[in-house]
């Protein structure tokens, strides 16, 4: 049955990726062939055109909402203030120091767990490069999962 509202084009793109997402089944392949087929209950389809960008809506509502574009927290690079590189499902906060760095983890954190998405902490690794005696950076994106 159709939501009485169902002609405001918000309520059809909702119910279209609702119905797109309700009762996933996936199976996988390995060595020994198949598994059985299992629900998906969360998540993004895998290779699912729409996939990307239903992840990069969330991703830059929840960076808009921790204010990450108003953070002084980051690095400067030709004079902008960057704190955050994303590519797929990958996400790379950037500081200067430990505590700038905890500081933007705290703010994404609060945020995404408002919409109800899990921040991979495992995934999460702390890097420190001196940048002053670099001219350029090849960003090359994390091959692992999630």
């Amino acid at each position: 049955m159709l939501p009485a509202d169902y002609r405001d084009p918000q309520v059809k793109l909702t119910c279209l990726l609702r119905n797109l997402y309700t009762g996933q089944e996936a199976t996988v392949r390995t060595g020994h062939g198949p598994t059985d087929w299992f629900q998906i209950g969360k998540g993004v389809r895998q290779g699912c055109m729409l996939s990307p960008c239903l992840f990069n809506l969330y991703a830059e509502y929840i960076m808009r909402n921790a204010g990450l574009e108003e953070a002084q927290a980051g690095i400067k690079i030709a004079g902008r203030n960057i704190n955050n590189l994303r590519y797929a499902d990958d996400t790379t906060l950037m500081a200067e120091s430990e505590e700038e760095l905890k500081s933007l983890l705290k703010k994404v954190k609060e945020e995404r767990e408002k919409v109800g998405l899990k921040l991979n902490i495992q995934k999460k690794k702390k890097k420190s490069s001196t940048f002053r005696k670099r001219r350029s950076w090849h960003l090359a994106p994390s091959l692992h999962g999630k």
